[in-house]
């Protein structure tokens, strides 16, 4: 069985593409999961969420698995991610610009949106996903950590508190996205992998990351032992052509989207 994963588009269509280009290449697969964050803050909101409902349209609801992200719940429910209050009067004129451009971006975004895309983004939101592999296990697929689109497994967080993440799920593997990293890690009986970002990465600017997940039986005489091979990919793609594709498409505040595209956080 074979199972590829991608998240965290964010409207930047130039990665999707190269991040697809590579799928193609990696020859037939089981299962596609597309675990959110399809369209907020980059140039091409609407052609990325027809990109992923052709997807599952194509492939079906038995092949190809959506499932939403935290900046997918903003576009459709207005909400915005909190911040922490400020402790100095100075710092106020920032916050001001900084939560002024970062709506005026999402508002842009939920604009260009067809009712049909905002319909698709609302059917996926609070969603997850999962597969039994025989021999195997469960697989388990999210955003950010089960029950919660917005809470952060990072591959610094403490054994502890990854597990208690996990508590209520039973699983083998679990499948995240919403850090724009990418990490493999083993905690207790699980293991945690994250498949970075296609869009907007992190740890790897300029690289649409995604990932492939192999099961298949081991070891000799028969052995119905399934393992697994986890392949965390990173693709290059044109970033000067999806900066350049920022203010083609009048993106409000193409330098600010443009900055997540290049520097690492």
């Amino acid at each position: 069985m074979k199972l590829a994963v991608f998240s965290d588009i964010h409207g930047n269509l130039t990665a999707l593409e190269a991040m697809l280009a590579d799928l193609d290449s990696v020859g037939e697969v089981d299962q596609i999961w597309c675990l959110g964050d399809l369209a907020a803050f980059g140039a091409r909101p609407a052609e990325c969420v027809a990109k992923v409902r052709t997807l599952a349209e194509t492939h079906g609801k038995e092949k190809f698995h959506v499932i939403g992200g935290n900046t997918d719940r903003y576009l459709v429910t207005g909400e915005r991610a909190k911040v922490r209050p400020i402790d100095d009067a100075e710092k106020l004129p920032k916050l001001v610009r900084e939560m002024t451009t970062r709506d005026n971006v999402l508002n842009w975004n939920l604009a260009q949106l067809t009712f049909e895309d905002y319909e698709f983004l609302a059917k996926i939101l609070g969603k997850e996903t999962a597969v039994p592999v025989k021999g195997f296990g469960w697989v388990i697929g999210y955003h950010g950590i089960p029950g919660d689109d917005e809470g952060m497994l990072l591959p610094d967080t403490r054994d502890e508190q990854a597990a208690d993440a996990l508590l209520d799920r039973e699983a083998r593997l679990a499948i995240g996205a919403h850090i724009h990293k990418q990490m493999d890690r083993a905690v207790d009986d699980w293991r945690i992998v994250n498949i970075g970002s296609v869009g907007m990465s992190f740890d790897k600017p300029g690289y649409a990351q995604w990932g492939v997940f192999t099961f298949e039986e081991i070891g000799d005489n028969g052995s119905s032992e399934i393992g697994l091979t986890v392949d965390l990919r990173a693709v290059p793609y044109d970033v000067d052509a999806a900066i350049a594709d920022m203010t083609a498409s009048g993106h409000p505040a193409p330098e600010w989207a443009s900055k997540r595209l290049k520097q690492q956080a």
